[in-house]
């Protein structure tokens, strides 16, 4: 073998570099991520303030009138009572649409993470549904309380109270998933800067006292969980306030974009 053939063999060996992606070739892809992610971001905040609108003025409804002290001579009859609990039941829709909604403006930032809040989003909204279905099923409880009379009376007064306690429970386990899953959410928050810092801080302390004060309700300590709902509740209004006005942070909406895009910045 001459020198020459050697020489091409050699080169034909070598594997070729990977041609490099650079910041250029990217931002048209960038900049799309940017105008979608300031849609998206509008919807979330919208989506955050309807379920507080759907589950807020529903539950209040409900709930009120299933405090009165003749509920189940009433419920049943009560067509404003079944449309506050399917009210309600529109809140998990929404509540699970934010977690599909921020899954792809996560992920770039953390799989495992994107991935969790998604889950922990489909878990509040699935047993916050299970609540109000067990809410619903007053009027059948109220149905068969008015026809069996008052023989079976303290039966049916029974069942009534297992139906909603059963809303106030599966309320306060959802609560206290969504704190605990949402302390990952906040940290990335923090860590990706797609909000300002003090917003990511304010999310992890409000998450942070609403797990342990429904943990603490769910044992037996009653009022901790509305009381700690107020600091999460009050972050996740103007959480969703900040995202219609201003959304989310460019900068790292662009590193995210570019991570994802494989685009070299440098």
């Amino acid at each position: 073998m001459d020198e020459t053939t050697r020489t091409a063999v050699s080169v034909a060996e070598v594997p070729a570099e990977a041609p490099r992606l650079r910041y250029d070739d990217g931002r048209e892809a960038v900049q799309k991520e940017l105008s979608s992610t300031r849609r998206t971001a509008r919807v979330v905040g919208m989506l955050v303030l309807g379920g507080y609108l759907t589950y807020g003025v529903g539950s209040a409804i409900a709930t009120g009138i299933a405090a009165a002290p003749d509920y189940l001579s009433s419920v049943s009859a009560s067509t404003l009572f079944t449309a506050s609990a399917v009210w309600m039941l529109l809140n998990s829709a929404l509540v699970i649409g934010i977690g599909v909604l921020m899954l792809p403006i996560l992920r770039p930032h953390n799989k495992n993470i994107a991935l969790g809040y998604f889950a922990t989003r489909v878990f509040e909204g699935i047993i916050l549904a299970v609540g109000v279905i067990s809410l619903l099923s007053l009027v059948i409880v109220s149905r068969g309380y008015t026809e069996a009379g008052a023989a079976d009376a303290s039966y049916f007064e029974t069942l009534g109270a297992f139906a909603i306690n059963g809303n106030f429970m599966a309320y306060n386990v959802a609560m206290a998933g969504l704190g605990l899953g949402s302390l990952f959410f906040c940290y990335l928050l923090f860590r990706s800067n797609l909000v300002p810092r003090f917003l990511a801080v304010w999310g992890l302390v409000g998450y942070a006292f609403l797990a342990t004060g429904c943990v603490l309700e769910i044992l037996g300590f009653a009022g901790t969980g509305l009381v700690a709902t107020i600091p999460g509740g009050l972050f996740e209004i103007f959480f969703g306030i900040w995202l219609i006005a201003k959304g989310f942070n460019p900068s790292a909406i662009t590193i995210g974009a570019a991570n994802t895009a494989g685009v070299v910045t440098s």
